[in-house]
């Protein structure tokens, strides 16, 4: 499949840049051997580039950023020479991806959540695709983001009022000190495992502003977009409504007398 035909298939603009820049650092590594690198990628171009490329059978690739378990990452492709050792990928990860640590004074402790510190970040000037996960916790938070932002990142920070009592220092990806984020479990019941009928219950929307939630591309399955009310939805699946939330399909519990299926979800909080 070549890169015009792979292109046509995506409708948006920005998923055909995303797609056109992975398919030229894959030309410029085979060219040239060595790496490249994207910047932060969220869960749904994720999955969308991890199509692609297991599309075109290319192994060569991983997605990391700063440890295992964050959700934004970035997208590394390697020649077939790196990617056989690790510690040179490991090398390569601590000289792209870097981590600021922010210490609140006591008297601050649990004052800032997520959207405190990314909206001071962006504030500074700083893309959001430079930016990969923040991790809040109640003493302060982590930063991981790319090396390229680092000196104007520590210089600038420490000049906005609410950081100033702050101690803000750098901090190595091994000491990056990650929190599965927070669920909650519930039970809904849907007439069937249409996905329209489901994200109506976990929306709790009627089932006409769940259709327009999907017409207006806000829906995603397992990160990726999907516009079809009709598709059927699987345990294990994971739903995004953006503006609502993200769902985890954990099981079907039972069937209810009036045929309806009762189904144990799993609710991310933020």
């Amino acid at each position: 499949m070549d890169k015009i035909t792979e292109l046509s298939k995506e409708q948006k603009n920005e998923d055909k840049m995303l797609i056109a820049n992975v398919l030229d650092k894959i030309k410029i590594v085979q060219k040239r051997n060595g790496f490249e690198n994207t910047h932060f990628l969220n869960m749904q171009e994720q999955a969308l580039i991890e199509n692609v490329l297991k599309t075109r059978n290319y192994e060569n690739y991983e997605f990391f950023g700063g440890v295992d378990e964050t959700e934004r990452k970035m997208l590394f492709v390697y020649s077939e020479k790196i990617m056989q050792y690790e510690s040179e990928k490991d090398r390569i990860h601590r000289t792209k991806i870097k981590c600021l640590n922010i210490s609140l004074p006591k008297e601050e402790y649990g004052k800032y959540t997520h959207k405190t510190y990314l909206g001071a970040i962006i504030k500074l000037g700083v893309k959001r695709e430079m930016i990969g996960d923040i991790i809040v916790t109640n003493q302060g938070a982590q930063i991981i983001y790319e090396n390229d932002v680092e000196k104007y990142l520590i210089s600038n920070i420490s000049l906005l009022t609410r950081f100033k009592k702050a101690k803000i220092e750098p901090i190595e990806l091994n000491q990056i000190q990650f929190e599965k984020p927070q669920t909650e479990t519930r039970r809904i019941v849907v007439p069937s495992m249409r996905l329209d009928a489901i994200v109506s219950e976990i929306a709790k929307c009627s089932r006409n502003e769940a259709c327009l939630l999907l017409e207006q591309e806000r829906v995603f399955v397992n990160f990726k977009e999907e516009i079809a009310g009709s598709k059927k939805i699987k345990t294990q699946d994971i739903i995004t409504i953006r503006g609502k939330g993200r769902f985890k399909i954990n099981k079907i519990l039972n069937e209810t007398k009036n045929k309806k299926l009762a189904i144990e979800i799993e609710t991310y909080k933020n």
